[in-house]
């Protein structure tokens, strides 16, 4: 069974020791293999992940991991709402960030433009699921420190 990328995913199932429904950053390479990573803290609303992770106990473990779209910036492509309460509405065209929590639940935040520049809340919205597709990620720049995630890929 071929790995699949790495990147943030959920557990559907325990694996490695670390229970149903948890966000992992999943590392398909290195000593002494494959292994999944959790969340130590976020900064800027994203996480920043444990230095020792948990190994696969076999590839086929891989199959227990449920794909997240990656951390980052986002446009909005149609408008809809958070949840079926129709709490927060996301209008086309918004720039968002989107984040999670331990539990991989998908949080959008708003970024504000003011005189000091664009700031982002400290605070997100909870998401449906099924609203990540009518996301896009935007290409940004990145700074030039050591990547967040510690990872070389």
């Amino acid at each position: 069974m071929a790995l699949p990328p790495c990147g943030l995913y959920r557990t559907t199932q325990s694996v490695a020791g670390i229970p149903t429904g948890r966000l992992v950053y999943f590392h398909n390479h290195g000593e002494p293999g494959a292994g999944l990573y959790l969340p130590e803290k976020w900064s800027a609303n994203r996480a920043s992940w444990q230095l020792r992770g948990h190994t696969l106990p076999d590839d086929s473990s891989a199959q227990h991991l449920s794909p997240l779209p990656p951390e980052g910036l986002y446009a909005v492509k149609d408008t809809f709402f958070c949840c079926e309460k129709q709490c927060v509405r996301y209008e086309a065209n918004q720039l968002v960030q989107l984040g999670y929590d331990g539990e991989a639940t998908p949080l959008l935040f708003v970024p504000e433009f003011s005189s000091r520049g664009l700031g982002f809340p400290e605070r997100g919205n909870k998401l449906d699921v099924a609203s990540l597709g009518k996301l896009t990620l935007l290409k940004v720049a990145q700074g030039t420190e050591t990547p967040r995630d510690g990872f070389v890929h």
